[in-house]
């Protein structure tokens, strides 16, 4: 068994848990865990945070049905296998993985045809399971993804939230379309990259935040708007010559975005839902959808491991994620990365839980 510095002697480990049913995270003393016979341990190089984890700081009313105190979160991460359960055959200590996340079962009928990421048995990490804010973190053998080495922590770690975007622009044909982005956090901004990669005709990005909406004309958008200083239905009517958006991704969440998204959808369009609302959201369904013969999908996860092969490819194509990773901090300093999450004057921002990489 590897045994990297400190392993071998080390019992206890810092973890950053949601430890009761309020606002805000804790950070404590863990056991280090012991991978199952069909588990790899991993020592967590990088992790990142995402939009639902967010949600479960906040302790809005998605998160107060969905999680269960205590649990350590993380679900965005990389790192070095250092132990493997008996029963693991493909990996070994030493591989470098990245993580799907959707731990699926492999035998309900979901999973045995075709659909293993909407599996009717999963358990995510980081929700219903320990996650990757911590030193180390394990994970079954069927979910842990090979990651090359010329991938750097920072951007082998962004492959799992890298792929709900390739899943969500690629559930249908952007090429020649034209593609309206609602919300420029970092599925959004990621998603504006893969479509104008993928030969999207146009990528309008909306957002509320200027500074996200540089970092999209950064990854690639030929249009951004403001939703607080325009109407939006109105200038992707313009831009549009009438037609609308021929694709739209919903990737915020905001009751308003879905509104106004389906609003200036074009007849016939395509509208994939993947931001989580925090309520109940009130639509009109005969003017937006039904009479428009709109083509509605709703996103989640990513096909496994179909979309971890197209995310591998189109990295090899020369996307570039960079530009996305505005912070770099170490793990204990998860307040100070939430508070910048929540300001929205940030990327993608990634954590550190030994010390903070180049």
């Amino acid at each position: 068994m590897m045994s990297p510095e400190g392993y071998a002697s080390a019992r206890t480990m810092p973890a950053v848990i949601k430890g009761e049913r309020a606002p805000g995270l804790t950070l404590v003393e863990k056991p280090i865990p012991s991978p199952a016979p069909d588990e790899l341990l991993i020592k967590v190089r990088a992790t990142s945070i995402c939009g639902t984890d967010l949600h479960i700081y906040n302790w809005d009313s998605w998160a107060q049905g969905a999680i269960k105190p205590p649990v350590t979160l993380g679900h965005e991460f990389c790192g070095d296998v250092v132990e493997v359960g008996k029963d693991v055959k493909s990996f070994r200590n030493g591989d470098y993985v990245a993580a799907e996340s959707h731990i699926y079962c492999g035998q309900c009928f979901q999973c045995r045809t075709g659909n293993r990421h909407i599996c009717e048995n999963e358990v995510i990490i980081g929700l219903a399971r320990d996650g990757a804010f911590a030193d180390y973190v394990t994970l079954p053998e069927r979910c842990a993804w090979k990651t090359d080495r010329a991938l750097p922590p920072h951007i082998a770690t962004l492959q799992e939230p890298l792929g709900n975007s390739v899943h969500a622009t690629l559930a249908g044909d952007v090429s020649r379309k034209k593609v309206v982005v609602f919300g420029c956090g970092p599925t959004g901004l990621f998603a504006v990259a893969i479509a104008r990669l993928c030969g999207a005709a146009m990528v309008i990005a909306i957002d509320v935040n200027p500074f996200r909406l540089e970092l999209a004309r950064k990854m690639g958008a030929q249009h951004t708007l403001n939703a607080k200083q325009t109407n939006v239905v109105e200038a992707v009517m313009d831009l549009t010559q009438g037609r609308g958006g021929e694709v739209v991704l919903e990737m915020s969440g905001s009751p308003q975005a879905i509104q106004d998204g389906l609003r200036l959808l074009s007849r016939g369009g395509d509208f994939r839902f993947f931001g989580v609302p925090s309520d109940r959201v009130t639509l009109d369904i005969a003017r937006d959808v039904i009479f428009k013969g709109a083509h509605i999908r709703g996103v989640v996860g990513r096909r496994i491991f179909e979309t971890w092969f197209d995310t591998k490819a189109l990295l090899e194509a020369g996307l570039d994620l960079n530009p996305l990773v505005t912070h770099r901090l170490p793990l204990r300093d998860f307040t100070r990365a939430f508070d910048l999450f929540k300001e929205g004057n940030c990327g993608k921002i990634v954590l550190y839980p030994q010390k903070v990489e180049e």
